[in-house]
């Protein structure tokens, strides 16, 4: 109350950090969230503690130890990165991959696209409160973890391409084709079950329809990537210009609302399209050799190459120089996608602001791949 009783009110922005370790995230970052009445009037999201400086580390390494360094980059992606840093090589070098070693890494890809899926279903899953879903996810998830092993011999890092092809060991027989035969079945099955249960439950979908909502134009603002970017409708997967996936049919899911609902249902449909690839796969799997060795080290300009992974396009490029990597450059879809993260979090109640980020999927251990020191004001405005 003023001197003449009128009720006056004085809005006063409050500073809600998170992290950088928090029990809702798996990785270490920093949100500072900028509140007023319990929403979120803006948001920064930094990272920078996982720095590694393997683009460091890679340059002046022969082509194929940098190549396997890239495997170290994400625990998730791994086989991503060295398949697109592979495939940098091969394009500068112009080297013909086998059909078959094409179609093993095509199987590789995809087992870890499900993967990363289910982990996203039962992190969300997790932050949404809802462990027993979360816990049976992770069950569903280790049928891909074992067939990823069966594969590349590890469960993290399958070490399967190498310049030209694949790694012998990692070369499909009979059993191991029947082995993924019966892993796709089940996939199909539970994934099946889950997506019923899901939507079904009137809790799980009240918690997350409408919730910080991305739109098309947005989207395209921010340069948002990945399954995130098909979450608002518009319809890119970087598999569709792949000459790797011409032999295969699937379909590129899309959703409209852009919201957390829209974002994992975007995941949970995207599983049966990876499981219709591996069947394909596995059906029509080429015979011959899987490596080819025929080919000559040469010097090469800058070489960049593109591909889309679960969180969306990854980015790859560098030099040879006497066998040896210069300029190395590596992209990850998080950094990409970091802008939105912080987008999403405006205007949402502040207990949904760490869904808004988990909703993009974010991977920030494997984004960490610059330093950025900052002058004051040390914070960095979102504009909306």
């Amino acid at each position: 109350m003023d001197n003449n009783n009128k009720v006056t009110s004085k809005v006063i922005e409050t500073e809600v950090p998170l992290g950088t370790v928090h029990s809702a995230a798996i990785e270490p970052y920093r949100v500072r969230l900028f509140v007023e009445d319990e929403i979120v009037r803006d948001a920064e999201l930094t990272v920078g503690v996982n720095h590694r400086g393997i683009e460091r580390i890679m340059e002046g390494l022969p082509v194929e130890k940098a190549n396997s360094l890239t495997e170290k980059i994400c625990g998730i992606c791994s086989n991503s990165h060295l398949w697109n840093s592979c495939l940098t090589a091969e394009k500068g070098l112009e080297i013909d991959v086998p059909p078959r070693a094409e179609y093993i890494r095509i199987i590789m890809e995809e087992l870890e696209r499900l993967h990363s899926h289910f982990l996203y279903l039962a992190h969300g899953s997790e932050v949404l409160g809802h462990e027993t879903f979360a816990m049976r996810l992770f069950y569903i998830r280790e049928t891909v973890m074992e067939l990823l092993r069966m594969i590349g011999g590890n469960r993290v890092q399958y070490g399967v391409s190498v310049i030209g092809g694949i790694r012998p060991r990692c070369d499909l027989n009979e059993m191991k084709i029947q082995k993924i035969s019966e892993g796709m079945n089940y996939i199909e099955e539970k994934i099946g079950e889950f997506a019923d249960r899901f939507v079904r439950d009137p809790m799980v979908m009240s918690r997350i329809s409408g919730i910080a909502a991305i739109t098309k134009e947005d989207a395209r603002r921010l340069a948002t990537t990945g399954p995130s970017l098909r979450a608002t409708g518009i319809e890119v997967d970087l598999r569709r210009d792949m000459k790797e996936y011409e032999p295969f049919e699937f379909d590129v899911i899309t959703q409209d609302t852009g919201d957390v609902k829209a974002n994992l249902l975007m995941r949970v449909l995207e599983i049966p399209e990876a499981v219709k690839i591996i069947r394909q796969a596995i059906k029509d799997l080429p015979d011959g050799k899987i490596t080819n060795r025929s080919w000559e080290m040469q010097d090469t300009g800058i070489i960049r190459s593109y591909i889309e992974v679960p969180r969306g396009k990854l980015y790859h490029s560098y030099s040879l120089e006497d066998g040896r990597v210069r300029n190395s450059i590596v992209r990850t879809p998080s950094i990409t996608n970091i802008n939105t993260m912080e987008f999403a979090c405006i205007g949402t109640h502040i207990t949904d602001a760490q869904l808004a980020i988990v909703q993009c999927d974010p991977c920030f251990t494997c984004t960490d791949r610059a330093v950025k020191i900052l002058d004051e004001p040390f914070r960095n405005i979102t504009k909306i």
